[in-house]
């Protein structure tokens, strides 16, 4: 991970629209074909600590290909590749464990910011098992149609650049020295937080959680650092216009460089793989080879195009559009602002750290079963005489209800230890 911290650029503020309204004015249009998905990768490694992910070919559906959807990531290890590695291999897999067999196309996009959760924290929980002190970023996309779905814990971004010429922050950044509420939630849990004090009491560098010294404030791994490190990942998930758009993913050797606009400024109108070249190669020109540099670049366009098209830039400041806003709800039931920015929709948008607001309350019975199934690493438990189907969770005490899905002992206590509530042991600690 680069130490030289630059500003990074605000983010656009959330456009949201229920999903059933796009998925009906699409089908109502006759506008429901898939767009055509096309991709590049480039880099250069420092380190040798970057990964990455493609899936263009998933299917919701074993073999309808009418259900396909496309993934794409990136893991920025840090401390050794395990994590990363470990990361790349196994989050899909436990995100999609996490939805539910036998469900339409709609309500499984509307599952999939819960199971994001679920897998994110799944995954972290299973290599902190190893007991590798290794951790990783990590920005997971998912491509289902015009619809774009994106997870991330750490500094890796994920933006898009839509045809009406509006760039558009994906992801949020998880570093301590420039998110604020990060800050406050990690010395609320339990944590430092404070830069490298030299001798004499200089102190230097971007901010650091204490112990363990991570500029960062959620990632998969860092078992040798505090549990209030969580992996609990921002998500949010967008709908394009017919017209498409493209996403450029990319570890922070290339955004400790550029901004968003200058990224996407350095490939607009090319092909996805000459695109992902352009933007490694404008990062290494600006500032060098400092850190591990891995990009990627996905095209969501028209099934008639074979790249996204160079089109006029609109007269307007950066990440800036007229917004029209409304009262809706999202997924965990809470009201949220919605709003309607170009042509880019978001259906839904969370980034607290509590699992209680992410994973929701539909998450605990398996079906057609009276066991109980964990929310988070879907292991089965029959009812007894201390956990029943109607009491969700037989370890929140009474005074305090737990409002979210049932969870299993191990899980259970990983989310004490992210909320500071318990001490940190051999097995479960970072």
């Amino acid at each position: 991970m680069a130490t030289d911290i630059r500003p990074r650029d605000p983010v656009l503020p959330p456009t949201m629209v229920p999903l059933a309204t796009l998925i009906g004015r699409e089908l109502r249009g006759g506008k429901s074909e898939k767009p055509a998905i096309r991709y590049g990768h480039a880099a250069f490694a420092k380190r040798g600590e970057d990964y990455f992910l493609v899936r263009p070919d998933c299917l919701r559906v074993p073999g309808d290909a009418s259900s396909s959807f496309s993934v794409f990531a990136i893991f920025d290890g840090h401390n050794g590749v395990s994590a990363a590695v470990f990361a790349k291999e196994h989050l899909l897999d436990h995100v999609m464990s996490a939805i539910p067999q036998g469900i339409g196309r709609e309500e499984w996009l509307e599952t999939l910011p819960r199971a994001l959760v679920a897998g994110f924290v799944k995954t972290d929980i299973d290599f902190q098992r190893k007991g590798e002190t290794s951790g990783t970023t990590a920005t997971l996309v998912v491509v289902d149609g015009w619809t774009v779905t994106v997870a991330s814990v750490g500094d890796s971004r994920c933006i898009l650049d839509s045809q009406d010429g509006v760039v558009s922050l994906l992801t949020v950044d998880h570093r301590l020295e420039e998110n604020i509420e990060e800050r406050e939630r990690v010395t609320a849990s339990g944590g430092e937080v404070g830069r490298l004090n030299l001798c004499g009491g200089k102190e230097i560098g971007p901010l650091r959680c204490w112990p363990g010294g991570l500029c960062l404030s959620r990632s998969i791994g860092d078992t040798d650092v505090g549990e209030f490190i969580v992996p609990v990942p921002h998500v949010k998930q967008v709908k394009l216009s017919s017209t498409g758009g493209r996403l450029i993913i990319a570890s922070d050797g290339i955004w400790d460089a550029l901004s968003s606009e200058l990224a996407a400024k350095a490939c607009r109108g090319l092909p996805a793989e000459l695109a992902a070249k352009l933007v490694v190669k404008e990062a290494l020109r600006t500032s060098g080879l400092k850190d591990d540099t891995t990009c990627l670049v996905v095209d969501i366009i028209p099934t008639y195009q074979t790249h996204l098209p160079l089109s006029p830039r609109k007269q307007q400041n950066k990440f800036k559009s007229l917004l029209f806003r409304k009262k809706s709800q999202n997924f965990s039931g809470k009201p949220n602002k919605l709003s309607s920015v170009g042509s880019v929709e978001e259906l839904f948008e969370e980034g607290s750290a509590m699992l209680e607001e992410r994973l929701g309350k539909r998450f605990h019975l398996k079906e057609n079963s009276g066991h109980l199934r964990c929310a988070i690493c879907q292991m089965d438990q029959p009812p007894n005489n201390d956990l029943s189907v109607t009491s969700v969770d037989s370890f929140c005490p009474a005074s305090n209800p737990w409002e979210g899905p049932y969870l299993c002992a191990d899980c259970w206590r990983k989310k004490d230890a992210m909320e500071g509530k318990r001490q940190r042991d051999s097995t479960m600690s970072r």
